[in-house]
């Protein structure tokens, strides 16, 4: 059967994308922080996610951002396959949990750039490509970390990874270049936020933090 043919009923389709961007939507970072007095918003790059939760308020909170926002994609995906789902139709529930991190109604419509969310989702969808790919981009993230766009980078290397192993291994390529598909626009996001961060002086800033914070660790140290 095509994915064509696979086509779901409308009513369905609607909930599974409604259901994924409410789980989208939901404020992790922001709930978190402001749980450790800190408003996420008004720091460092002023985005609600885990690398700025990182940089400002700590490893496990970022880590516990990093596996919720993840957790959310997943779980738009799991929804939408519970409403019977399939095939490359489940990339608009991703998409639009997606979408939901980027607007999220509980927060005023303020959010980040949605890429934990993509992964998440394309584990989901790619259960052992999908963790092979996660873990490629974090490595290629955190070992380019001194050079610029290191999270897009990281993004971009896994996605290679995954329609590389698709296709070598007779995988699902419809859903992996879908996937694709929707990672074009997140990662075209990003790079339009973190551009319009630097015109403002917002990631200048939030650099300064960081060495300002790294000296004086170096010197209680």
């Amino acid at each position: 059967m095509s994915w064509f043919e696979a086509y779901p009923s409308a009513p369905d389709l609607l909930i599974a994308i409604l259901v994924g961007y409410l789980l989208g939507a939901l404020p992790l970072a922001v709930q978190i922080s402001r749980r450790l007095g800190v408003d996420i918003f008004a720091v460092g790059t002023g985005l609600p996610g885990a690398s700025n939760v990182l940089r400002n308020v700590g490893r496990v909170p970022a880590l516990f951002v990093l596996l919720g926002d993840m957790g959310k994609g997943a779980a738009a995906v799991i929804a939408a396959q519970a409403l019977g789902i399939e095939g490359p139709w489940l990339l608009l529930p991703v998409a639009a949990a997606v979408a939901g991190h980027w607007k999220p109604v509980f927060t005023r419509f303020r959010g980040g750039d949605g890429l934990a969310i993509l992964g998440g989702g394309t584990v989901a969808l790619f259960p052992v490509f999908g963790v092979v790919s996660v873990a490629v981009a974090m490595v290629v993230a955190l070992g380019a970390q001194r050079l610029p766009f290191t999270s897009l980078m990281g993004t971009v290397m896994g996605y290679a990874t995954l329609v590389t192993l698709t296709m070598a291994y007779d995988g699902d390529t419809a859903i992996a270049l879908a996937n694709v598909g929707v990672a074009g626009p997140v990662l075209a996001h990003a790079m339009l936020g973190h551009r319009r961060r630097r015109s403002t002086g917002w990631e200048d800033l939030a650099e300064i933090e960081d060495t300002t914070g790294d000296a004086e660790r170096s010197r209680s140290g």
